[in-house]
């Protein structure tokens, strides 16, 4: 699969693009049953002192899980559907023959109350040796939509910097846009169906809103680079034994 000629262009013109239909909703929930055996055993396992991290603060009745790392690298379901032609097709597409997956995770937002993610841009995280040679898959295992907290794009705004990011004392893994340069761009929601992916840049300004529903919105993003691309200055520390060469 290669993005067509619109889609391209409107990468190009917008910082991201949806793509529906990549994968069959039977294997996305195929998927789902694999990494909810695994989050069952990572959260059960979790010292107390990292709760914070990986928990969603945004459900109060019980602890569920906000994230996973490393999904490529963790369970051979993950890594199988981002090595899949399918996907890999898509991002050569966009930043050339030859890609590598440095960094990877799984997102719950859980029901009613799963939490949001301010506005952030992958490119301060990652801090890659070519900015334009990043591209994020956001593959959708549930339906996304603006009920239960699909992603937001900042479109257009892949042209310009990358900001120098904050986070609150208690939360470092909440970097985010300093709110006084998020307010100057408007946000567009951007729903993906089940088994869609959702391409953006890494300077991509992008969020997410709560989960107010009652269904799930689970989601694997996957971070591919080209296959001279690294990160030279990241902003978190990232475990150069999971960086996976997939193409090329």
């Amino acid at each position: 699969m290669k993005l067509d000629a619109g889609q391209l262009d409107a990468y190009r013109r917008t910082g991201h693009v949806t793509v529906p239909g990549v994968f069959l909703p039977d294997e996305m929930l195929a998927l789902i049953d694999d990494i909810e055996k695994w989050g069952e055993a990572f959260l059960s396992d979790l010292p107390p002192e990292k709760r914070y991290w990986y928990v969603d603060g945004g459900v109060k009745a019980r602890q569920v899980l906000r994230k996973l790392d490393y999904p490529h690298h963790q369970r051979a379901s993950v890594r199988a559907i981002a090595t899949d032609p399918r996907l890999t097709g898509l991002v050569e597409s966009i930043i050339g023959r030859g890609v590598t997956i440095c960094f990877s995770q799984v997102f719950f937002k859980p029901p009613e109350g799963g939490g949001p993610k301010v506005v952030h841009q992958d490119n301060y995280y990652f801090g890659p040796q070519d900015p334009e040679g990043i591209v994020t898959a956001w593959v959708a295992l549930d339906d996304a939509n603006v009920e239960n907290g699909c992603l937001y794009f900042g479109e257009g705004t892949h042209r310009g910097p990358v900001y120098k990011h904050i986070a609150p004392s208690d939360a470092p893994f909440d970097l985010h846009v300093p709110g006084e340069e998020a307010a100057k761009r408007p946000m567009t929601p951007a729903p993906v169906p089940r088994g869609g992916v959702s391409f953006h840049h890494g300077n991509t300004f992008h969020q997410s809103g709560s989960n107010l529903s009652p269904n799930w919105r689970r989601a694997c993003a996957l971070h591919y680079v080209s296959n001279a691309n690294r990160f030279v200055s990241p902003a978190l520390p990232y475990d150069e034994a999971a960086v996976l060469r997939v193409t090329g």
